[in-house]
């Protein structure tokens, strides 16, 4: 490894409405089983759909090679997504490769459809934490939102399996659009309270410009917390770190917490320390992104790891991205990634 350069940690660590560098989400592919009513609905994502050459994805060396430039440049925290990542072939020698870089917090992101067979090798090859996409406990309205018949108790047998493998606390998602899953808010929040997960409300997001999304379609968080606390009464909780994209709520009763995502009714671009590398090496700098930056143009056409540190250092220094502060003016206009591109 090369030594620290202390001038690109320093141009690096700070964008121009100076927030930090500390999060990186990876794309480990561009493929899923799911075709999700807000993320890759059938209309776009059909059977003639044409998804990336495998030569075309980073290789796992690639993925880990860049993992280390961005800790040098102070990030904390990587999370795998996809797609889906678990249908990525040998997912769990990735994971190993990743956990042996040090200080580093490792967590997945999944929909849980294949983590009963994966749960117990993804533990033992060093992942920490894991995250898991459940948008209702009702069959048929899960159905329709995953739009293949994929039952809930498959999923669920996932996230038993993740428990049983150590992983603890386990984080659920739950992405709520009007007219879909609203009745499942508060079903979804007592079942989770009682088996001592992190239930994550997130409102639907015009991630994209495929899930045809109308500000009619979201439940505000405002609404999600009032929804549960007439049922199981909550107070607000202090953030973990700052940058934490779930506003916190506790169970008067001590009996756990909940979270909600706002990105939609309150902006939290301010905090916001993450980036993306897409399936196929491209740089994004926020989850709206309309333009990435080659990094795998970089890794295969022989680029040192410092040229990879100041290619990084320029793109995250000249950061200005905060869409959902100014949502009303251009969600229109803009052809936004699509969030199976970049992993959400």
């Amino acid at each position: 490894m090369h030594p620290p350069n202390s001038l690109l940690q320093s141009a690096v660590s700070r964008d121009r409405r100076g927030r930090p560098l500390r999060d990186l989400r990876i794309s480990v592919t561009d493929r899923c089983n799911f075709r999700c009513v807000y993320c890759m609905p059938k209309e776009k994502f059909g059977s003639d759909y044409q998804f990336l050459e495998r030569s075309a994805l980073l290789s796992f060396e690639e993925i880990v090679r860049l993992a280390r430039v961005f800790r040098h440049h102070g990030i904390e925290k990587i999370r795998i997504t996809g797609g889906e990542p678990l249908v990525r072939r040998n997912i769990e020698q990735l994971i190993r490769m990743l956990a042996a870089i040090p200080g580093l917090d490792l967590t997945l992101t999944t929909n849980g459809s294949l983590l009963a067979k994966k749960a117990a090798a993804l533990r033992a090859a060093g992942l920490q934490r894991i995250t898991v996409s459940l948008d209702s406990l009702d069959d048929a309205v899960f159905k329709a939102m995953n739009d293949v018949d994929f039952p809930v108790s498959r999923v669920l047998e996932g996230i038993d399996a993740a428990a049983a493998a150590g992983f603890s606390p386990i984080k659920i998602n739950m992405v709520v659009k009007r007219g879909l899953n609203e009745d499942s808010i508060v079903p979804m929040a007592r079942c989770f309270r009682e088996r001592g997960h992190i239930l994550r409300f997130i409102e639907y997001m015009d991630v994209g410009a495929t899930n045809g999304w109308r500000m009619d379609d979201v439940v505000s968080a405002r609404e999600i917390v009032e929804r549960i606390a007439r049922a199981m009464p909550l107070e607000p909780a202090a953030p973990n770190y700052t940058g934490e994209v779930a506003a916190r709520w506790r169970y008067r009763d001590g009996s756990g917490e909940i979270g909600v995502i706002a990105s939609v009714t309150q902006a939290f671009c301010r905090d916001c320390t993450r980036a993306r590398i897409s399936t196929e090496g491209q740089l994004y700098t926020c989850l709206f992104a309309t333009t990435g930056h080659d990094l795998r143009a970089l890794l295969r056409s022989g680029a040192s790891d410092d040229d990879l540190r100041a290619a990084i250092c320029n793109v995250w220094s000249r950061r200005e991205d905060r869409y959902s502060e100014i949502r009303g003016a251009h969600t229109a206009p803009l052809q936004k990634i699509e969030m199976s591109y970049i992993g959400g």
